[in-house]
């Protein structure tokens, strides 16, 4: 069979060849443990504050790498991608402003056109 032995299912050991292993896999746990049982080690709250300083200076320590990977555009790209923002959105604010004066001027004129008649 493949894989490891703790993957295959317990069924197909039986009698005295489970009772083997599961003395085995006790054993094993034992001497792991140094004989106190199964160690489980759960961080308590003062564990977790202290561990907060090094966390935050591991972030820092990661922003300061991160933007000195950062492509700065220069003065000069700065400038001319402002300019065309700025005359993009005044062209476009004048030809909405038309088009809605345009289009109140029409409206007015139907509602007039639509009482008179």
């Amino acid at each position: 069979m493949w894989g490891f032995e703790s993957l295959l299912p317990c069924q197909i050991l039986q009698g005295r060849e489970l009772t083997a292993k599961m003395a085995q896999a006790a054993k094993l746990n034992r001497e792991e443990t140094g004989g106190e049982g199964a160690s489980f080690h759960m961080p308590g709250f003062v564990d977790r504050m202290l561990e907060q300083p090094r966390r935050f200076r591991q972030f820092l320590h990661d922003v300061r790498v991160e933007m000195r990977q950062v492509n700065w555009p220069s003065r000069q790209d700065v400038w001319s991608t402002t300019i065309v923002v700025i005359v993009t959105v005044t062209f476009f604010g004048v030809y909405f402003l038309i088009t809605d004066s345009v289009l109140q001027k029409a409206v007015g004129w139907l509602i007039t056109y639509g009482k008179s008649h």
